[in-house]
């Protein structure tokens, strides 16, 4: 029997709201978003973390060669490190930023 994809998946929505208290203890502002099986952390332009109730992933840049996106993950057990590593990530995503003044 084929069964639809389930809609809510509580393992993804608790890692997702763990790691965005530790990304608020890091003073970065995020935004999660559940369906679908999945959770989304929305940290920052190009950076939107996934998580399964398992890891969390996120891109991290491109390989020109083979053409793809490349990814880092870390397991969902531990919000904190996943936290650290995504901010370092956003702070080097923001010191790219420029603004064109208007």
């Amino acid at each position: 029997m084929i069964r639809p994809p389930t809609l809510f998946n509580s393992a993804a929505c608790r890692s997702a709201e763990l790691l965005h208290q530790e990304l608020r203890h890091d003073g970065v502002s995020a935004d999660v978003h559940t369906g679908y099986g999945l959770a989304l952390v929305s940290v920052w332009v190009g950076l939107v973390i996934w998580c399964d109730g398992e890891r969390f992933w996120w891109r991290t840049g491109w390989n020109a060669d083979r053409r793809r996106v490349i990814y880092a993950w870390h397991p969902a057990t531990d919000p904190r490190g996943a936290a650290r590593r995504i901010t370092m990530r956003y702070a080097e995503l923001r010191s790219r930023q420029t603004f064109e003044p208007s």
